[in-house]
């Protein structure tokens, strides 16, 4: 088991640093072709911090294992929303714009909601998963949501972002590698979570909702930390918000075209833990300080997590 638990941690590493790598190449190789700053920021950066959660899954899909793919899409998703968002809250509050008040969370809630209803299958008389067809309706929400995003910003004045200048070289080793690391770290995560279920006798959906979304997480807590100092509420909360929404609509789309994934209704609860968690986001809007998460909301969410994650490790032991 220790040896799987370093490996574990391995495989995370991998992903990190295959994430970074990919988003730089992939960014300079964009900005030398004469692609805008906003479509890099949309298009490849936005995909490298959740190409973790991508590769685990798709991974996971590939072999069967459908409680490591909704474990690791759901556990994420309340990661970011609990941990995140608290610990992100508790160092500055954050203070949104209208826009992700009154749209981005309700869009993010709308989507939670969809993901219940089409795992469950409620309309349909069959074994609850997320077919192909599932997983077409989850794309074209996908596609629906990004139109937005560019609407929205066709209103606003874009950020320059600034890249360093690489050569051709560097470019291709830089995403060669990227796309290795997240590979390789991929493989060693399902893999080794595997491993690490089996010999501790604890099901597949307990290491996905902890270890193997935790992990997935990390380029997200990190980048929310890092805005949280630099009291860029903006993007503290977009990541978190933005990254959900990808999370269901995009990964597990991709997820199910791999193969049909089973959907064990045990994870209700944590979805409905989910759904809650970004109502309570929701309604921290509009109280206290009007569009703002402030500390003792934040410390809400950090200890409600904690109690959960406990609560959901201590039956299984």
């Amino acid at each position: 088991m220790t040896i799987a638990s370093l490996l574990i941690v391995l495989g995370f590493i991998s992903l990190i640093f295959g994430a970074n790598w990919l988003v730089s190449g992939a960014s300079s190789l964009a900005k030398k072709n004469n692609i805008s700053d906003l479509v890099i920021g949309l298009t490849i950066v936005a995909f490298g911090t959740s190409a973790p959660e991508l590769i685990v899954n798709f991974l996971a899909s590939l072999n069967g294992f459908s409680d490591i793919v909704f474990g690791n899409i759901i556990g994420s998703n309340n990661f970011n929303l609990f941990i995140i968002l608290g610990i992100a809250g508790l160092i500055y509050p954050i203070t949104v714009q209208s826009s992700t008040a009154w749209k981005e969370i309700p869009i993010s809630l709308i989507v939670a909601l969809l993901l219940l209803v089409l795992a469950n299958d409620f309309f349909i008389n069959q074994n609850p998963e997320i077919s192909n067809i599932d997983g077409l309706i989850l794309l074209t929400g996908f596609v629906c949501f990004i139109y937005y995003v560019f609407a929205q910003l066709k209103q606003e004045k874009p950020e320059e972002i600034a890249f360093e200048e690489k050569s051709n070289f560097k470019i291709w080793a830089l995403i060669i590698f990227g796309m290795a690391g997240l590979i390789i770290g991929g493989k060693l995560v399902v893999d080794n979570s595997i491993n690490m279920a089996t010999e501790l006798g604890v099901s597949q959906k307990i290491i996905g909702l902890t270890i193997v979304a935790a992990g997935t997480s990390l380029p997200e807590l990190v980048t929310s930390m890092v805005a949280a100092i630099r009291k860029n509420s903006d993007i503290a909360i977009g990541n978190v918000i933005g990254s959900n929404i990808f999370n269901v609509l995009l990964i597990l789309s991709i997820s199910s075209f791999v193969n049909p994934i089973e959907y064990n209704p045990n994870f209700n609860k944590d979805l409905f833990i989910l759904i809650g968690g970004t109502v309570f986001l929701l309604l921290a809007m509009f109280t206290g300080k009007r569009k703002k998460l402030d500390r003792w909301e934040a410390l809400i969410l950090l200890i409600f997590y904690l109690i959960y994650t406990i609560n959901l490790v201590s039956k299984k032991i």
